[in-house]
């Protein structure tokens, strides 16, 4: 796995960030949250909601403060030098075995150089497409794992998650289960 997060400049890989404990907690606090469903997958938006229509973050959009029980994992983050700036933006999706989501690169107007994705419950591939030469790189995503996207990571590579119920990463099968990724951005705001 080393060699292949090596491949992908500005990616960083730490299985483990959140502890089993750490995970439950969370996923906890997600659960008794409202969930949307305009999508195909359930979501919640805290900070700012993203329009996926216009695919755009505005001062219009603005809901609040992220969550006391999100706040600290945000300024934990940022602490730990993961983001430059405290994030004001979270993403929660939930995604169901069969359920993916279509490569591609977060809103690079709406959001600033680091993009950052917490996974829980069912581990899962994503797909790493470089934009120029379209060479793919799967990446195992398993519980707790932290991935952070910045330089090139972010801007000339894409990533996605097929939609399907299983995975195959080197000769082994890993079935799919529910799986929710917490991701944290910190907004563009344009006068």
């Amino acid at each position: 796995m080393t060699s292949a997060i090596a491949e992908i400049p500005g990616l960083t890989y730490r299985p483990d960030y959140l502890n089993p404990d750490e995970q439950a907690r969370l996923l906890a606090h997600i659960d008794q949250q409202t969930w949307l469903t305009d999508l195909k997958r359930r979501v919640q938006h805290y900070g700012y909601r993203y329009d996926y229509k216009t695919r755009k973050v505005d001062e219009n959009f603005y809901l609040g403060p992220l969550p006391e029980w999100l706040n600290p994992l945000a300024k934990r983050l940022h602490s730990e030098g993961y983001i430059a700036d405290l994030p004001d933006q979270a993403i929660i999706n939930e995604y169901e075995a069969g359920q993916g989501i279509a490569r591609h690169v977060d809103c690079i107007p709406c959001f600033t150089d680091t993009i950052i994705s917490i996974s829980l419950g069912s581990a899962c591939v994503m797909v790493y497409t470089e934009i120029a030469t379209q060479r793919e790189i799967p990446i195992l995503l398993t519980p707790g794992t932290l991935i952070v996207m910045q330089g090139e990571s972010r801007y000339e590579w894409m990533h996605g998650i097929p939609a399907r119920k299983s995975d195959v990463l080197n000769g082994e099968v890993i079935k799919r289960g529910r799986r929710v990724s917490v991701t944290f951005r910190k907004v563009i705001l344009r006068g």
